[in-house]
């Protein structure tokens, strides 16, 4: 299952039934997980390791040095989990050793062509990343976030779980959880109510986010006043719940 043209370093961990297609690179301390696709002119770079079930797509750099001038060639890591889908020209950098020194992708997330996610970046599962969007440094994504194409995320923002960014918008500060966001700088729009229907959210639990979002965008209170109206209801609601926290973890703030 390894092309004659490819070139796999002999300390390389290389799963069952996985598939290296002509002219891929897999560097060494790497570890490719079962049922792995690499099509071709893939690059996997030193100190990686993909889980099971991953299909990566020609001229993909997974595990490149960070683009940090501080990087002085720190052994930090990327950890890919199972089932991602990494479309073409897609860079995915390590970590360093300024944040926890690894990047990391969790499981059956869509990533297309051209995204960028930068070093220290953490990414949840089943998002879905479209044509080139960029993470910057730090960044972390909830789960089953969408970023549309040529969404820009700046440094150490936050993207909450079910959010939905559309095409070519911009953050510098952080996207709470179910809210759908729009513009460079990004606002917010409404909550994310198609995405939630087909995750099968029903009527009562998108009804309790919608009111979590009046209070947070329709209301006339202040940041710190709306949080306190979200406990008030999160009892209610998990995802209330979810939201307050996540506002209350904020460094960079969200947006408004």
């Amino acid at each position: 299952m390894i092309h004659p043209t490819a070139i796999v370093d002999v300390s390389a961990e290389i799963g069952n039934n996985v598939s290296i297609g002509p002219y891929c690179v897999v560097e060494p301390d790497t570890v490719i997980g079962d049922d792995c696709v690499l099509k071709s002119h893939v690059v996997i770079a030193k100190h990686t390791t993909l889980g099971k079930g991953n299909k990566i797509y020609p001229f993909a750099s997974i595990g490149e040095d960070p683009q940090d001038k501080k990087f002085a060639d720190e052994s930090t890591k990327l950890i890919i989990g199972d089932g991602n889908t990494i479309r073409e020209y897609v860079t995915i950098n390590r970590g360093t050793v300024d944040d926890a020194g690894i990047t990391q992708v969790g499981n059956d997330n869509w990533i297309m062509a051209y995204v960028h996610i930068a070093h220290d970046c953490v990414l949840g599962n089943h998002t879905i990343l479209a044509n080139c969007s960029s993470l910057a440094g730090h960044v972390h994504v909830g789960d089953y976030a969408i970023l549309g194409g040529f969404s820009k995320i700046h440094q150490f923002c936050r993207i909450g779980a079910h959010s939905f960014s559309a095409m070519d918008s911009g953050f510098q500060k952080d996207l709470p959880p179910f809210v759908m966001a729009q513009g460079n700088p990004a606002k917010p729009r409404a909550i994310n109510f198609e995405g939630l229907k087909r995750r099968g959210f029903d009527k009562n639990r998108i009804s309790l986010i919608k009111k979590a979002y009046r209070i947070l965008y329709k209301s006339d209170l202040k940041l710190d006043q709306a949080v306190i109206e979200l406990n008030q209801i999160s009892n209610e609601s998990e995802d209330v719940r979810m939201m307050a926290d996540f506002i209350a973890g904020s460094t960079r703030s969200i947006i408004r």
